[in-house]
């Protein structure tokens, strides 16, 4: 069976040496911050081919213009300064929050051009510019995401997907407006980014799950995750609402569905899509970054919670090898699979996330085997040329289905393998090994107790329950509010044993990535020679999963009904960066993704 579900943890209980998540060492937690040097835009620029461009014009009409130009400079110039440099100028623009927190800052009261920036698809690199050369401050750009989750998320379609905003977002933007030139800063240096709502932060917001028991839990320290966005000049905007507990609390209950949080819907159809096709379940990330609520969202996942939401919501989501980025401090699911990944509208902002986030972390062993293999610059493989002579593996099986949405998405990826062969792409059908259908893992039911028991036990007083039983109690206490449609997952974990050690466990954890790995994944690449394999949306997602293996998502399309299609390429441990190239060549050569209108 398929779950689509994420979650992290902070554990040690991982690997050892090899990538092989089962050779177990019980390794001691030391806390490690791992800064993130400033890396400038230079690469994005190189390979988007941004360069001055000069337009001949006929000598006549230059003069016109500059005459002209020059005249109405001469009127406004002085009126257009004085307003700019006010803090009382710039709150006609923002609202009273804002002004505050520039009137602390008279300096971020300086940009120019605001009613002329466009939030709507924009990009880290845009962004960037904008705020270097004093189009917009970063006070700015958060008021006009905090007025647009107030105008599409909480009122209007409704959508749904931010389940909490961050109080000091202005506060923590009218700093970075007032450092910003000044020393090594990071390329998400005033960006807004959103988390999905098992991440640990210490800003003025609960860390849920999206569960009512969490609802208080208020996190001192931040996540790995949320320290690394910080060094790298991020704003935290907010946290946002997911499928409770990471799709692992029930059967039957709908994608992007929380106790805490209600449902997410669609953005690309939030009145006439079905309720759960939002994906999940990292579901608010996919669709508040869709929505354009922020400029990047983190999600995660254990099987299928990035991809599944990324390619609903026409984006890039990048599921990285278990060990490339640290769990430490997101609430977990299962220690043997779960990371966290970017989100986002395009495959470079993508790449520079991803840059961002990796680190190795004593807190979570695992991040040991990422040694050598991880970067903390992407951009340099995002290559329009990525798919010339690449090979790429199909397996048709993952493609099957006879309804309406399968034939409509079984055609969508025709084109698509015909625009990568366009690239210079070699597409060969392959046959995955699939594990027997014998074998029924209870990895992720034990890894959940354990690994959850573990998280709780260090929460706060405020917080009412310590252990997983604690949970399953405190959900029978109000049924009808707290477990709509039951809890047959939490209590499947309950009845497991709490030992990492147990050898019924030990055997299935060996087995899960014996199937999906060295007899499955592993064995059809070296056959085929290939570079990667290619699904459509998350189909497929279950194997690199259990494997630990990276893939990464892209919009390929939409129905005839409007819904958003991806193509996900999967690949070795530790292959993101050739992922990335398969992806931004894909990408640039069709420029698939739309944005949802909700006018």
């Amino acid at each position: 069976m398929l779950y689509h579900i994420g979650g992290q943890t902070p554990f040690k209980n991982l690997v050892n040496k090899s990538h092989n998540p089962f050779e177990i060492t019980d390794s001691e937690r030391y806390p490690l911050v791992i800064p993130v040097n400033g890396r400038l835009i230079e690469n994005i620029k190189k390979v988007e081919g941004v360069e001055e461009k000069t337009m001949k014009v006929k000598n006549s009409i230059k003069s016109i213009v500059v005459v002209t130009f020059v005249f109405i400079l001469g009127i406004f110039l002085p009126m257009g300064a004085a307003f700019a440099q006010s803090p009382q100028g710039l709150a006609n623009k923002v609202n009273p929050k804002a002004a505050e927190a520039v009137s602390k800052n008279p300096t971020a009261a300086k940009a120019t051009g605001l009613q002329s920036f466009q939030i709507e698809e924009t990009t880290i690199a845009e962004v960037q510019r904008a705020l270097q050369t004093n189009r917009i401050t970063s006070v700015e750009l958060v008021q006009m995401y905090l007025d647009r989750i107030e105008e599409y998320d909480k009122n209007g379609p409704g959508i749904n997907s931010i389940i909490s905003v961050n109080p000091e977002a202005l506060e923590i933007a009218a700093e970075m407006d007032k450092i910003r030139g000044k020393g090594n800063q990071g390329p998400l240096h005033g960006i807004p980014v959103i988390l999905k709502d098992n991440i640990d932060s210490k800003d003025n917001m609960p860390t849920t799950a999206g569960t009512i028991a969490l609802k208080d839990n208020y996190a001192t320290e931040d996540s790995f995750v949320a320290k690394q966005l910080r060094e790298a000049g991020a704003i935290i905007l907010g946290k946002a609402n997911m499928s409770e507990w990471a799709y692992f609390m029930t059967t039957g209950a709908p994608s992007g569905y929380s106790g805490l949080g209600g449902q997410v819907l669609h953005p690309y159809g939030p009145d006439t899509f079905a309720t759960g096709s939002v994906g999940g379940s990292s579901s608010g990330t996919g669709a508040g970054i869709a929505a354009n609520f922020a400029l990047v969202g983190i999600g995660s996942e254990t099987s299928g919670s990035i991809l599944s939401p990324s390619s609903a919501n026409s984006l890039v989501g990048i599921k990285p090898t278990v060990g490339l980025i640290s769990r430490t401090g997101i609430i977990p699911l299962s220690s043997t699979q779960d990371t966290a990944g970017p989100m986002t509208r395009t495959v470079t902002d993508a790449a520079i996330t991803l840059g961002v986030l990796t680190g190795i972390d004593e807190t979570d062993p695992i991040t040991k085997t990422s040694e050598g293999k991880s970067l903390t610059d992407y951009t340099p493989h995002l290559k329009k040329d990525g798919l010339q002579g690449a090979r790429i593996g199909i397996d048709y099986s993952f493609a099957g289905g006879n309804g309406q949405a399968q034939v409509e998405q079984r055609r969508i990826l025709e084109e698509a393998i015909e625009e990568m062969k366009a690239q210079g792409a070699i597409i060969e059908q392959v046959t995955i090994p699939r594990p027997p259908s014998s074998h029924s893992s209870i990895v992720l039911w034990h890894d959940f107790k354990h690994d959850l028991n573990a998280y709780l036990s260090k929460v706060s007083d405020d917080v009412p329950v310590k252990s997983l039983a604690d949970v399953i109690e405190f959900n029978k206490q109000d049924p009808d509010v707290r477990m709509r449609f039951g809890q047959v997952h939490l209590e499947r974990a309950q009845g497991m044993s709490d030992d990492p050690l147990d050898p019924t466990y030990l055997d299935h954890r060996e087995k899960d990535y014996r199937y999906n790995a060295t007899e499955g994944i592993d064995v059809v690449m070296a056959e085929h020679d290939l570079d990667a394999l290619l699904f459509i949306n998350n189909r497929g997602a279950g194997m690199p999963a259990r494997a630990g293996y990276p893939s990464i998502t892209v919009p390929a399309g939409y129905s005839n009904v409007g819904m958003p299609v991806g193509v996900t390429f999967t690949g070795m441990a530790y292959s993101e960066a050739r992922l990335i190239e398969l992806a931004y060549s894909y990408e640039q050569a069709t420029q698939k993704r739309v944005a949802p209108s909700f006018e």
